[in-house]
């Protein structure tokens, strides 16, 4: 509403010698100068309504929990690497878009055509610097849901001074968002959050012939020397372990600044076993942990928004 000019003041005209005022008038004259007034001291109509009106809040976007189409992104996880032979890729067990009926995929659960509506564009030792080549993959397909599992090979260098900085990480994250955004304004992201390294090693080193392969060269910053229990060993672990929970902490603001965004810190939660790791590297997922990952997943994904 406008205000009233400031300078501008009622007219007082002086009474009437002939005319004098009486109780009664005086009175009024007060209640009509109490009801006539704003409550700034400037006069109002005192016909003006007393009805506020409130701006027009208009509606974020909605989560679908059923969309139509996945796009996957990511790392060897997301491609099953030594789920089903060692050192190699097995796509068709994958948590997002597999095929295999034992894995029950995330992609079987949600569509009704998950071999022609579902892509994985995911890559064995992908980086987070590789995340916007492989967003740009996805975008093609205009998919109605991304999955994002990325960040363990950042943290997986043969030695921790390699591992990738924080920042560079939450920078790249950002950056593929933002292209992702750019390409895909409706597209819903789903981003899983780096498991916990640390758990995989403890469960992993009770297995011989896992240890064996680990010598190859896999995750050396965690994995190397798995039965060395020193005091710099641990350290060593501890810090890999802590940079993990840094790359998580990025994942998370910078998803919640998207409305069409959810962060699953049930990943780096969940409490893998030996049952669930590859029997091939006993570091990877195995069938039984792509099965986890694709439940946790479709949990997350099919959550209702909560009510306002």
């Amino acid at each position: 509403m406008t205000q009233i000019d400031r300078r501008f003041r009622p007219r007082r005209d002086r009474p009437s010698a002939r005319v004098p005022l009486t109780a009664a008038a005086t009175g009024a004259a007060l209640l009509v100068s109490l009801t006539g007034c704003s409550s700034d001291g400037n006069s109002a109509s005192p016909h003006a309504s007393s009805k506020v009106t409130h701006p027009t809040v208009k509606a974020g976007p909605v989560w679908k929990t059923r969309p139509r189409s996945i796009a996957a992104l990511g790392d060897s996880i997301t491609v099953g690497f030594d789920a089903c032979t060692v050192l190699s890729d097995c796509p068709e067990v994958s948590w997002a878009t597999g095929t295999d009926p034992k894995v029950d995929s995330l992609a079987r659960r949600l569509l009704k055509n998950p071999a022609k509506r579902s892509w994985n564009y995911a890559r064995t030792g992908a980086l987070m610097s590789d995340l916007p080549e492989q967003v740009g993959r996805a975008a093609r397909r205009d998919p109605e849901l991304v999955t994002v599992l990325i960040g363990a090979n950042d943290a997986c260098r043969n030695d921790v001074r390699a591992m990738t900085p924080r920042a560079s990480f939450r920078a790249d994250f950002a950056a593929s968002m933002k292209k992702l955004r750019r390409a895909l304004p409706h597209t819903q992201v789903y981003v899983a959050a780096v498991p916990d390294l640390l758990r995989l090693w403890s469960e992993g080193r009770k297995n011989q012939l896992g240890k064996q392969v680990w010598k190859l060269g896999i995750c050396g910053a965690m994995l190397r020397d798995p039965d060395d229990l020193t005091k710099a060993a641990d350290d060593r672990r501890l810090e890999v372990r802590d940079r993990v929970m840094e790359y998580n902490t990025a994942l998370k603001d910078v998803c919640r600044q998207d409305p069409l965004c959810r962060f699953d810190a049930s990943v780096f939660d969940y409490r893998f076993t030996g049952q669930q790791l590859s029997t091939w590297d006993w570091f990877h997922p195995g069938l039984d942990g792509q099965r986890e990952l694709a439940a946790l997943a479709y949990r997350a994904i099919t959550r209702e928004e909560p009510k306002a």
